[in-house]
This record gives C-alpha cells, sequence and structure tokens, in this order.
C-alpha cells in the first residue's frame, strides 16, 4: 500500500456506507449506485489497502480485524466534512436563524408570536422547521431547537421555557350543553386523546390518571373517543366542538385567552417534562442565536418591547 496517497473517494464513502448498515444492499441504496457498483468500490479498497476488509458470510457480512482498524477513523473524517461544510453554509448564510421545534408548538405558541421578533430584529431571515424527529444540532442545518423533554442535552446550552400542565378542554357551546356538575359526568361524553407523546420514549398523564386525580373510579377508556396524533388538531377538534380534550396548556392557553376554549373544571396535572431551548455549546453568542435566546426569555416573561427594534449588527 503507498501511504503517500488516499485511496479513491467513493471507495471509502462506500466502505463507509457498508459498514454503518452492514448491508452492501442498503449501503448501495442509500449511495444511489447498484450493489455490484458497491462490490467494486469495496474490492478497489480492499486492493489499494492490500488487506481484505469484509467476512461474506451466508446471509451477512461481518468487519474483518483491519476493517475495525481502520473504520473509526474513516468515519470520523466523514463527520468532520460534513461539519466543515456546515459552518462555510453558516458562513454564507450569515442572516438566516434555522429555529426546530414540533408542529403543535410552532402552530400554537411560536408562529402567533414570532412577529414581535422579526420586528425587532428584521435583518434577520428566520426559517421554522416543524417536526417531530428531533434535529441533531451537530449535523442538521439548524440553530436553535425547541424541545419538551428532560432538560438532559449533552453537548447543548440549554435555557428552560417553562413547565406544562394537562387539563380538560372544551369549546363554550359544548360545555353549555353538557353542563357537568361533577367531573364523573365526563366519562359520558366524547373524549379526545392527544397521542402525539406515543410516538416518543415519554409518557403523559392520561384520561384514566386526570379522572383518578379527580377521585373517579372505574374509568375505562370506551369507543366514545376521538384520537389526533397531532396535539393542534386535537385543539381544532376541541374548539370545534367534537369532544372535551386533556390538552397542554402551553399549546391551548391562547385559545384559553381568546375564549375559544374553557375549562370545565380547572384541576391539572403537572407535566415531568419542561419545555427548553437549546443551541451547541459554543454558539450560545453568535448574534442571531443569542438575540432569539433572549426575545424567547423576554417573551415568556412578558417583557418584549416593541417600540425601540433592534438592529443586528
Amino acid at each position: 500500500m503507498n501511504t503517500s496517497r488516499l485511496p479513491p473517494l467513493n471507495s471509502l464513502r462506500a466502505f463507509d456506507a457498508v459498514v454503518r448498515h452492514m448491508s452492501f444492499t442498503k449501503a448501495a441504496a442509500e449511495l444511489y449506485v447498484t450493489p455490484a457498483a458497491l462490490s467494486y468500490q469495496i474490492k478497489q479498497l480492499e486492493e489499494f489497502t492490500g488487506v481484505k476488509l469484509f467476512n461474506r458470510l451466508n446471509r451477512a457480512i461481518e468487519l474483518t480485524d483491519q476493517g475495525r482498524l481502520i473504520y473509526p477513523g474513516i468515519s470520523q473524517a466523514f463527520e468532520q466534512l460534513l461539519q466543515s461544510m456546515q459552518l462555510l453554509q453558516q458562513k454564507r448564510s450569515g442572516n438566516v436563524l434555522v429555529i426546530s421545534a414540533g408542529p403543535a408548538f410552532v402552530a400554537k405558541w411560536l408562529a402567533p408570536r414570532l412577529y414581535r421578533f422579526m420586528a425587532l430584529h428584521p435583518h434577520v431571515d428566520a426559517r421554522i422547521s416543524a417536526s417531530l424527529a428531533l434535529s441533531n444540532l451537530k449535523v442538521d442545518d439548524v440553530d436553535v431547537a425547541i424541545r419538551f423533554g428532560s432538560g438532559n442535552y449533552p453537548d447543548c446550552c440549554v435555557t428552560k421555557l417553562f413547565d406544562d400542565y394537562m387539563l380538560p378542554l372544551c369549546s363554550p357551546d359544548f360545555l353549555a350543553k353538557i353542563q357537568p356538575v361533577s367531573a364523573s359526568d365526563l366519562r359520558c361524553e366524547t373524549l379526545i386523546y392527544d397521542d402525539t407523546h406515543m410516538s416518543h420514549n415519554f409518557k403523559i398523564p392520561s384520561w384514566n390518571d386526570w379522572f383518578k386525580s379527580m377521585g373517579v373510579k372505574n374509568f375505562s377508556q370506551k369507543s366514545k373517543g376521538l384520537h389526533f396524533n397531532l396535539a393542534d388538531h386535537a385543539i381544532a377538534g376541541a374548539i370545534a366542538g367534537a369532544g372535551i380534550l386533556l390538552g397542554r396548556q402551553v399549546l391551548a392557553q391562547n385559545d384559553i385567552d381568546n375564549g375559544r376554549l374553557v375549562m370545565p373544571f380547572e384541576h391539572k396535572i403537572k407535566l415531568d417534562f419542561s419545555y427548553y431551548a437549546l443551541c451547541l455549546k459554543g454558539r450560545e453568542e453568535e448574534k442571531h442565536i443569542a438575540a432569539f435566546m433572549h426575545w424567547l426569555t423576554a417573551e415568556i416573561s412578558g417583557d418584549v418591547d416593541l417600540t425601540t427594534p433592534t438592529p443586528v449588527a
């Protein structure tokens, strides 16, 4: 092997993909090449290094000792290349601020307020990425992420925004129609379920938990219910009078304040998780990130002042 030069880049990419998937077929699909072309690239690398990198088994493959030896360095090299390209993109897009948050939080909390941030910082090009998938701040094109969770986010600068509560909510007309005297009366009505949490690794209080905390026994989830996999859709259903929602207060507060939702009973349950804003450590002093974090905390405390717009230098 000639150690004064590198093997073909495509062969290194092929090797990295095969190790990550431990499958020639899946690696070929990721790289948009045929399995035969991928096998040729691996063969090129093996010929260049002069060693066998994989053992081909009956229906599987495994790394040889030589393959295990070189993989960490190759994997780290591709990671560093990716980070370098992202840093270049961030430098080229100096006024862009990418904010990642869940769709319901964007729709019910962030979007109705973001115009105030833009009024204070008119030169910032804010871009919202609404997704239930958690962004990887090390590799994704995201500057600030807002997450609902435990607050344990390694390698991140974390700012707690607020706690949240589960409480029953319905439209004023729906409440006037059912006129419940006690919490047990709600068992006979159409209950709306927010199932967003079911796709994540955390548990939030259910209707069963709420009824139990109100001293109501023998509640069981019946067919007379309406399930949504997005919280803002569940809130929309409650506003439309489809039933009674056990929803998150943070997401519903604007509709409560504007009279679109009311609480048949004021009892609520505090969640074990909270909302946090985070960015990678070392980036918290970047001007757009710092400005957005400052605005978030001021917005929550009610101290946003729109009379003195602050241009970004």
